[in-house]
């Protein structure tokens, strides 16, 4: 017995030397894990995060006045110059609306949105929690998603008219489905053990779902937030370009029409880049910062 002992001593024990090199792979994955944790330096978030798109769009100018500048485009009703949609910005900017036609569709989306997310977000829990309306509303749910919103577009004005509540029903009708689908997907990548020690330690029903569900599945969740307010945008201006009433007031879609009714390219361009800007802007204000948080909160981001 005691040679046995010994040889099972000596087989646990390990030599001097491996015991070091296993102290500095410890400590070098701990330096892995560590590394890279605290915010980059402005020299760094300028190299990295402003400057290649600001190259980008340099180019794109470049490129656009080009073809005029050389004679390869001389139409402006079909291409205008990008001075032409500056002068449009700029008359606009002078006149007082420029701020209004925004602001007309950033509160019908946003409002839309948070509409859309507290319809979305329980039906999603009660999709992927309750096997019998997952196998009823599931696939009409995916249906619904792939849908062009703009074939709401027809039944909503005969609903309700030329009114803000048609616009509200477009949003909801695009969005829902995505926030919904995004939250079930959540739900299903949550590792079962999470939810066996939610009720090991009592938490069932809206407390498991609250406290164990929602934040386990908060990425999934996140990226059908993000797809979500992208259905919202995109069916608000297929509803504003549509449907045009003056009580409606003129929001991005609106203009957008207006200056192809009016062949006025440089005042579509500028509607174009005002519509792109609010949604570049949405997702750097809101949704980037709410990303890098969950992924920093679960160790998946190192760095930013």
């Amino acid at each position: 017995m005691a040679s046995s002992e010994t040889r099972t001593t000596d087989t646990i024990e390990a030599p001097a030397g491996d015991k070091d090199r296993l102290g500095g792979v410890e400590a070098g994955l701990d330096a892995l894990e560590t590394a890279g944790t605290g915010r980059p330096s402005f020299g760094e978030t300028l190299r990295t995060k402003i400057v290649p798109p600001v190259v980008a769009v340099v180019l794109v100018l470049a490129v656009w006045q080009g073809l005029i500048s050389f004679g390869i485009v001389t139409d402006p009703s079909k291409l205008p110059s990008p001075s032409a949609v500056w002068d449009a910005t700029e008359q606009a900017w002078v006149e007082g609306k420029l701020l209004e036609y925004i602001w007309t569709s950033v509160s019908r989306g946003l409002f839309g949105f948070v509409i859309a997310l507290a319809i979305g977000t329980p039906l999603g829990i009660l999709v992927a929690r309750v096997r019998f309306v997952r196998a009823a509303i599931g696939p009409i749910l995916s249906g619904l998603q792939s849908l062009p919103s703009v074939a709401w577009v027809p039944p909503a004005v005969v609903w309700l008219g030329l009114s803000d509540e048609m616009m509200y029903t477009v949003i909801l009708l695009g969005a829902v489905p995505s926030i919904a689908n995004g939250l079930v997907s959540g739900i299903d990548q949550v590792p079962p053990l999470y939810l066996r020690a939610g009720r090991t330690m009592g938490a069932t029903g809206l407390q498991g779902a609250w406290h164990i569900v929602m934040p386990a599945a908060l990425p999934g969740y996140l990226a059908g937030l993000k797809q979500g307010w992208a259905f919202s945008w995109r069916s608000l201006m297929a509803a504003e370009i549509i449907a045009t009433h003056p009580d409606l007031g003129v929001g991005l879609g609106q203009l957008l029409e207006n200056g192809r009714t009016n062949i006025d390219m440089a005042t579509v361009f500028l509607a174009i880049f005002l519509i792109l800007l609010v949604g570049i802007a949405i997702d750097l204000l809101i949704f980037s910062p709410l990303e890098r948080r969950v992924l920093r909160g679960r160790g998946l981001l190192v760095k930013g």
